[in-house]
């Protein structure tokens, strides 16, 4: 990922519908969901989740499969950790044991 991409994605982040469904998507994991369910979930109008997802698809966070008629969106696990690798490239100036604990929360949450 370079800066271009990453401003991508923190552009497709910076808008709060956009960040909620990147976050529902999350919890969502394998099973993901469809336009209408993310919709109904965050009482968001079709037309306007439309465009939400093709932001969020543009920038490499969320990928989509189609079902017959309709398309599932999932979290991009790989576009997610493009990003954090991005973002961690120059952890703490070539120190990277002291960016352990960050590492650790993003890998695992507050349950290691």
């Amino acid at each position: 990922m370079d800066m271009k991409d990453a401003l991508s994605a923190f552009g497709a982040l910076s808008q709060k519908t956009r960040l909620e469904v990147f976050r529902l998507l999350i919890r969502a994991g394998d099973a993901g969901m469809t336009a209408g369910e993310i919709g109904e979930a965050l009482d968001v109008r079709q037309n306007t989740m439309s465009a939400n997802l093709a932001v969020l698809l543009q920038s490499g966070l969320v990928r989509n499969e189609r079902e017959g008629r309709s398309i599932r969106y999932f979290a991009d696990l790989d576009g997610i950790s493009e990003l954090l690798t991005f973002l961690m490239a120059d952890c703490c100036g070539g120190h990277p044991e002291l960016c352990a604990q960050v590492i650790e929360t993003i890998a695992c949450g507050e349950t290691c």
